[in-house]
């Protein structure tokens, strides 16, 4: 992937990559002394019978869907309880809210990070730390690249990018002392297309 974008000072950090992520992690939190809000976004969707994933496939996929979160939070929040301020936002998924077929890993990966972002709130409310999860259902975007299926069609068979982005802010905006702690995003209608049958 590309990691140029003229509006945004980007590090690019493989997130899967447990053993080196804390040295980069730290080099972050010593480049952005101010910063007041983390928004946890990454993820890779690999769909099969759960015979069907290779033990380092698991792994692999468990990293970086929940592990790496917990890593990056890990490294911020010391910063942001000295300020006694900030903002984690995670985005999870639909499928935190409800197992499906062929989403063993996915979905397990998802409720995990879903149950540590309800105990973090509670862990950091007191040091003024708020904590919000968004879970949406299915993105119009390059998630759905390497898989044999992906949104319907139609414009209510799925969520933009700018939609969750939307909630985001609103999350990010609203009134110190007030957390908006989960937002369910769906699209209005929920069609699987098969790749095959396009």
């Amino acid at each position: 992937f590309s990691c140029e974008n003229q509006n945004f000072t980007q590090h690019c950090i493989d997130l899967a990559e447990l053993e080196t992520l804390p040295a980069r992690l730290k080099e972050l939190t010593a480049n952005y002394p101010d910063l007041n809000a983390v928004i946890l976004n990454a993820g890779r969707g690999y769909f099969a019978e759960l015979e069907q994933f290779s033990y380092q496939q698991i792994r692999t996929l468990t990293d970086l869907n929940f592990t790496s979160h917990a890593f990056v939070a890990r490294a911020f929040i010391p910063h942001l309880k000295k300020v006694k301020a900030g903002h984690l936002i995670f985005t999870g998924s639909e499928a935190a809210l409800k197992g499906a077929q062929k989403g063993t890993l996915y979905c397990a990966a998802k409720f995990a990070l879903r149950g540590f972002a309800q105990a973090l709130r509670a862990e950091t409310a007191r040091s003024g730390i708020r904590v919000t999860m968004i879970n949406p259902g299915m993105v119009q975007s390059p998630f759905y690249d390497e898989l044999d299926f992906q949104p319907g069609y139609e414009t209510d068979n799925f969520i933009l990018p700018e939609d969750v982005a939307e909630v985001i802010e609103q999350a990010l905006k609203a009134r110190d002392g007030t957390v908006i702690d989960e937002i369910n995003l769906s699209p209005q209608k929920k069609v699987v297309a098969s790749k095959q049958n396009k």
